[in-house]
């Protein structure tokens, strides 16, 4: 009888131990359904990388033509007219009102 129940006891005991790491392998903080939640995350966290990546790019390649080395005349020019709020004298204004109507 001791000895059934040394045997069941320890079947008990190693049924309990091996439960809790597979308890812990799906459902723990570092579980394989956690994995899932950490690859969406790394996939969305990827996309706004490339988002952010190609809206540098385009900033840089228009900030290159205000550099000093390669001044664009055009792109200076332009620039300065938005922050000043000027028009040439051969440029054409068209005001637009609120809502995108002309005036």
């Amino acid at each position: 009888m001791k000895r059934r129940v040394g045997t069941a006891a320890g079947t008990c005991l190693a049924v309990a131990v091996v439960g809790f790491f597979v308890w812990h392998t799906l459902q723990g903080s570092r579980g394989l359904i956690a994995l899932g939640a950490i690859r969406e995350q790394i996939t969305l966290a990827e996309g706004e990388l490339a988002r952010l990546e190609a809206e540098r790019d385009r900033l840089e390649a228009r900030v290159s033509g205000l550099r000093a080395e390669r001044l664009d005349a055009d792109a200076l020019d332009e620039r300065a007219r938005a922050m000043l709020n000027l028009a040439g004298k051969d440029d054409l204004v068209i005001l637009y009102g609120p809502g995108g109507r002309l005036y």
